[in-house]
């Protein structure tokens, strides 16, 4: 080495900026070197990547992208609020912790809430269960409807037992109330009356979402209009009591969790606000008072930057929508309230989820939410415990408290990949949404069973690639864990809860004296005879004097018209192709002793077999195989009557496609003569030999982009397993 003291003084001439001194490359220079180190593939195939939502993404993006955006120079809290609707950001004031509470009982509800909110929580989400929504006493209601989604409740009692210690004025109150709000909002200004609690000072949302509720039920118990009708009479005595609450909700999760693109999700989203502001001013409420008290609630997935694009695109176009009806700027706003996926969970290797949820709940804020739900890691698999919800809710608070997020105001603007994605996303979204109001808007579509043809065409694709690992769900598809336990559901006894919920309801009923019994059969009847005009305080009245919800809303019901019946979508996870082929793997075991085996016929050096027995390992393993795995082979006989004294019904020759020419026809010959019903798989697809091998008896072949679900699927039914 040179003397570090003998080294010659280099003087710099000029101070070095790499702005000036180096030119950048134009897109089209990289684009020639890319392409020359492609060697003749296909530049589109190879570096173009289409998603479900048609669109193309780049592999690269630049500052002349920026350029032809129209919305690129907007700020923060102005114009269409690409940028979010505040200035400031989360600085000024973060997201809500708003984790929805799955317990059906008032008491470990109440129990649940208090705790979580000393925990991080900042907000109160309720989600009532299916009697609930329906406006039935948990006595009256189907036993599978009574706690089947979330808290039940029937009377003042039990809504007084769920707030107990609860202060609603200190923390926003979201209320999940299904395709009315009616009934809800009566019995929660019938326990704010009862603890002498100011409307005017809860803030939050009772929501209703008649479309969203028709969609995933396929019915809707009421007439729409009826529906409407309910919608307008909450949203207009919440202008005059509760003026912060917001009455009107529009989710998307239904469409969501049957496989949706985040443009079809967009746009739906879109044509069901747009049906309930028309509805709601065509009954003559004006633009501006309909728009305010409407919330989003949308589902977000793994995809991180297209769930960003998404929610900053959603902005936008409601925006746009909300300009055209001449609302006031304030009014055009978006509350979102975000969800993370239930679409992308599964069942086995669940602790996986906590990644997912992550960078989904990661998404979702960098998109700008008001408010957020991290779904627990075990809520595919029943009931979630303690520890699952504090994982689920710990996801906030450790993107706020160590990440930062809440010092953050728009992090994706600017990007060029992601200001030119929520472009593309917008522009679909608003194609799609015309296309569903030329149709005669989303109640029509939903009646002629649009979107679940739609949808439908965008599972098929997904499962497609799914099913051929072009798209990877680990633990699932790929990397299967097989030394795992799957995790028993906790179960919920809804027979054991709706006992228990009618024997509290009917010491109520009969706590009353007869002067009380006839004032509230006074105050239904005028329910019924004027149904929802005037029914919020003429039902808080009955309630505060001893009516049941039930009773409530049967009464205001008397004339609701027909039901309303469509297909409903098929609500589902992403994961439930393989984890149906690990179902039947998991049967077969307990049936047996033992899981499906297949046995690696590797022959050669370790050299020769490893990359195509490791691969043959993690293929068989997703459908729930048991993969022997041995050392390597010099005779294709020894293979045979190895995997035969392992008791394997398939083995899998492992090898180099140079030494497959010698060993395939031997190996299968005697494979054949151990158990002729034996199924010989060759790791490798080489076309020029492929027709010979088969010939020669070879059963099928395992390679990159072959039907994974289908090979393995067909060989559990050749094992007798399905």
């Amino acid at each position: 080495m040179a003397n570090e003291q003998n080294m010659p003084e280099v003087k710099l001439d000029k101070e070095l900026n790499l702005r000036n001194d180096f030119t950048p490359p134009t897109l089209d220079e990289w684009k020639k070197v890319v392409e020359k180190d492609l060697k003749g593939a296909s530049y589109e195939k190879k570096l173009v990547t289409k998603t479900y939502e048609g669109i193309n993404l780049q592999p690269i993006y630049t500052s002349e992208d920026l350029k032809k955006l129209p919305l690129a120079d907007e700020k923060p809290g102005f114009g269409s609020y690409v940028r979010g609707t505040k200035a400031s950001g989360y600085v000024g004031g973060s997201w809500n912790v708003s984790q929805e509470i799955p317990y059906a009982d008032a008491e470990e509800f109440n129990k649940t809430l208090l705790k979580d909110l000393q925990r991080g929580q900042d907000s109160i989400n309720v989600k009532l269960d299916t009697a609930t929504q329906l406006g039935l006493d948990a006595d009256y209601a189907e036993t599978e409807k009574v706690g089947d989604k979330g808290l039940s409740i029937s009377a003042l009692r039990s809504i007084t037992r769920a707030f107990k210690g609860v202060d609603l004025t200190k923390h926003p109150l979201y209320v999940q109330a299904g395709f009315s709000a009616l009934p809800f909002m009566s019995i929660l200004n019938a326990y704010l009356k009862n603890e002498n609690v100011k409307a005017a000072d809860v803030k939050g949302s009772v929501e209703a979402d008649p479309l969203a509720y028709l969609a995933e039920h396929g019915e809707l118990p009421v007439s729409f209009d009826a529906a409407m009708c309910e919608m307008k009479a909450v949203t207009e005595w919440v202008k005059e009591n509760a003026p912060e609450l917001k009455t009107v909700g529009v989710s998307t999760s239904v469409y969501h969790n049957a496989g949706a693109s985040a443009v079809q999700e967009l746009a739906f989203a879109l044509a069901t606000a747009v049906e309930y502001l028309t509805a709601l001013t065509e009954k003559g409420m004006s633009p501006d008072d309909a728009a305010g008290k409407i919330k989003f609630n949308f589902s977000v997935g793994t995809f991180y930057f297209m769930e960003i694009s998404k929610l900053r695109a959603a902005r936008v176009l409601w925006s746009k929508v909300l300009e055209q009806y001449g609302v006031s700027e304030e009014n055009r706003k978006m509350f979102i309230h975000a969800k993370t996926s239930d679409y992308t969970k599964s069942v086995y290797d669940p602790y996986v989820n906590m990644l997912r949820t992550t960078t989904e709940a990661f998404s979702a804020v960098v998109g700008g939410v008001d408010s957020l739900h991290t779904s627990p890691f075990d809520t595919a698999i029943g009931m979630s415990d303690e520890f699952s919800r504090r994982i689920a809710r710990n996801v906030q608070t450790i993107l706020k408290e160590e990440s930062h997020l809440d010092q953050l105001i728009d992090p994706a603007g600017g990007s060029y990949y992601v200001e030119s994605l929520t472009n593309e996303v917008a522009k679909k979204a608003w194609e799609l949404f015309l296309e569903v109001e030329e149709k005669g808007g989303m109640l029509e579509v939903l009646k002629a069973g649009y979107p679940t043809a739609v949808i439908n065409e965008v599972v098929a694709a997904r499962n497609k690639n799914i099913q051929k690992r072009k798209e990877a769900i680990v633990g699932i598809n790929m990397y299967a864990n097989m030394q795992e336990k799957k995790i028993a559901p906790r179960k919920f006894d809804n027979a054991e809860f709706q006992k228990k919920r009618a024997e509290y309801l009917q010491a109520f009923r009969t706590s009353g004296n007869s002067e009380k019994n006839n004032s509230i059969l006074a105050k239904l009847q005028q329910l019924a005879d004027k149904a929802s005009e005037g029914a919020i305080d003429t039902a808080t009245e009955a309630l505060l004097e001893g009516a049941t919800l039930g009773e409530v809303s049967k009464s205001l019901r008397a004339n609701a018209g027909d039901a309303v019946k469509v297909e409903k979508l098929n609500v589902h996870r992403v994961t439930e192709l393989f984890e149906n082929l690990r179902d039947v793997s998991l049967a077969y075991k307990e049936k047996n002793g033992h899981a499906p085996k297949v046995f690696l016929a590797n022959m050669g050096t370790l050299k020769q077999f490893k990359a195509r027995a490791d691969f043959s390992r993690g293929f068989f393993e997703a459908g729930g195989f048991e993969v022997i795995y041995p050392n390597g082979f010099d005779k294709v006989e020894d293979a045979a009557k190895a995997a035969a004294e392992a008791g394997a019904k398939a083995a899998v020759l492992c090898s180099t496609d140079d030494a497959y020419v010698e060993y395939v026809a031997p190996f299968v010959k005697a494979l054949k003569n151990t158990d002729k019903d034996a199924v010989a798989i060759l790791a490798g697809y080489p076309k020029d030999q492929i027709e010979t091998y088969k010939e020669a008896g070879m059963d099928d072949f395992i390679f990159l982009g072959a039907d994974v679900y289908s090979i393995l699927s067909g060989l559990l039914k050749k094992l007798g397993a399905m």
